[in-house]
């Protein structure tokens, strides 16, 4: 029986340099998010024809993302390997948004605060359909999975 989806997702804590309470909390809300409805359907053919559900692991080893699949039982079914360049600019520009949001949020209008947020909105979306577009073929996720895997993706590159 198939159930393709993620039941856990660890970030390898040795990758993740500095957060702060703000970077802490877009963490704990994504994986919260993702948990609770996602669509995580790796499109290699496992034995057993295991099907789901999946624990996933993600870090970062020389400059490229690993994801580490797992079976529910732990057992390691694949480890898939990104190369981090085209992310490079969407991680870089979300970065300067979300640093501009948390700004607003403190000093800014509800009007302003809107606008930096649909600016962060258009560039997590975008950076969701990349991350969707680089693992085609190789595991198929929603779009709301996309932008959550996007948010911890760029955890794993903050940097003090």
């Amino acid at each position: 029986m198939s159930d393709p989806r993620i039941i856990a997702i660890d970030l390898d804590e040795k990758t993740i340099i500095w957060r702060n309470a703000d970077v802490e909390q877009e963490r704990r809300v994504a994986i919260f998010d993702l948990l609770e409805a996602n669509y995580f359907k790796p499109l290699r053919a496992y034995p057993e024809d295991y099907a789901g559900p999946y624990r996933v692991k993600l870090r970062v080893e020389e400059g490229r993302l690993a994801i580490d699949i797992n079976a529910e039982s732990g057992e390691l079914l694949e480890t898939l390997i990104l190369g981090l360049g085209s992310f490079r600019r969407p991680i870089k520009d979300y970065f300067a948004i979300c640093d501009s949001y948390f700004a607003a949020i403190r000093t800014s209008t509800a009007q302003q605060i809107e606008t930096v947020d649909m600016a962060r909105r258009g560039i997590h979306n975008d950076a969701a359909q990349l991350l969707k577009e680089r693992l085609e073929n190789k595991i198929d996720v929603d779009f709301d999975t996309a932008r959550r895997l996007f948010t911890l993706i760029c955890v794993l590159h903050i940097r003090g």
